[in-house]
């Protein structure tokens, strides 16, 4: 029941009951819906400011699993563009310079990346990401440029072999002993400390450590074109053998305990010609390998290409980089 209300006359000084119009009334109502309005609006406000919706609690949660990937996404991108960094590496100054190819210009390989329209089409999209979307699709036709011009020069160099399957016979590509688990390379090429008077000294080969007895094998097809028997003295390279490739290229293999094969002789790549040992100046038993090209010494690792992948290889190069100290 509503309240009834009076006020005072001062003319009859009594009281009479207050008459309530219908413009009071509505203007009562749009006073108070003014009031509730305003209350709400700062009660949203606040509220906005300092809680979180359950619709901005999920997006934020989805933009932090979307950053987390794209992070994952770009070291992924990174790793693959190594690989192919290496590959291009190993292209250039291994591959193409055995079959005497020339080198593919920087021009070439970094040359046209992208597409204009493809570019063009998400910027229109107007999206909030646009730049980090944009950067990753260059990203992506980068990494797909690069590996379609390594995958021709791959092409190339395999038409290559197939036109010279001597030369490709020939080449010291395998390991000289059995390395299964890729571990057994001691110490790389160039300077390293010689186990005898400490100096960093250049050493010529790489050295791979085994067992005594552990079986030396010829690392491409090519004529015994030394050997030297050297047991009995204990410097140098002791009981050695030198192959003869052809095409420029010369393999030692040093420190044996015993050889197996004589000069003048034909051997195959993978033909046992000797056995790991110390002899010479040598602190452990071990096979001194060094390859050759016109009478110059080069680094053998980059020549161990058959029978390894990737990861393989580049775990032999990661021990052949190690400053350490040499067995011989």
């Amino acid at each position: 029941m509503a309240r009834i209300k009076y006020y005072y006359d001062t003319e009859t000084c009594r009281y009479e009951r207050a008459k309530v119009t219908t413009s009071d009334v509505i203007l009562n109502m749009l006073g108070f819906l003014s009031v509730a309005f305003v209350l709400s609006l700062v009660f949203v406000l606040v509220y906005n400011t300092y809680f979180e919706s359950p619709t901005e609690a999920k997006l934020k949660k989805e933009n932090k699993e979307l950053s987390k990937y794209y992070e994952e996404l770009e070291a992924e991108m990174g790793e693959v563009n190594n690989v192919i960094s290496a590959l291009e590496e190993r292209d250039s100054k291994i591959y193409r310079k055995i079959y005497e190819a020339e080198p593919l210009p920087a021009t070439v390989r970094e040359a046209g990346h992208g597409g204009a329209e493809e570019y063009k089409r998400i910027i229109e999209k107007g999206l909030q990401d646009r730049k980090l979307v944009l950067n990753t699709f260059k990203q992506i036709d980068k990494l797909k440029r690069k590996a379609h011009i390594q995958n021709q020069s791959f092409d190339e160099i395999m038409q290559l072999a197939k036109e010279n399957s001597e030369r490709l016979s020939s080449l010291p590509a395998i390991q000289p002993i059995n390395n299964p688990d890729h571990t057994r390379l001691a110490s790389g090429f160039g300077l390293r400390i010689n186990p005898f008077h400490k100096a960093r000294v250049m050493h010529s080969g790489i050295d791979f450590a085994a067992p005594r007895g552990t079986a030396v094998y010829a690392t491409g097809n090519g004529e015994v074109s030394l050997v030297k028997d050297k047991s009995a003295l204990q410097t140098g390279f002791g009981n050695y053998i030198e192959i003869d490739h052809g095409f420029g290229y010369k393999t030692k293999y040093a420190h044996l305990s015993k050889i197996d094969v004589s000069e003048g002789q034909q051997v195959k790549r993978g033909d046992v010609i000797g056995y790991v040992g110390s002899s010479g100046g040598s602190v452990a038993p071990h096979v001194h390998y060094e390859v050759i090209k016109d009478n110059k010494k080069i680094d053998p690792v980059n020549f161990l290409m058959q029978g390894l992948d990737d990861n393989d290889f580049q775990q032999l190069l990661n021990l052949a980089t190690r400053e350490n100290q040499s067995f011989d």
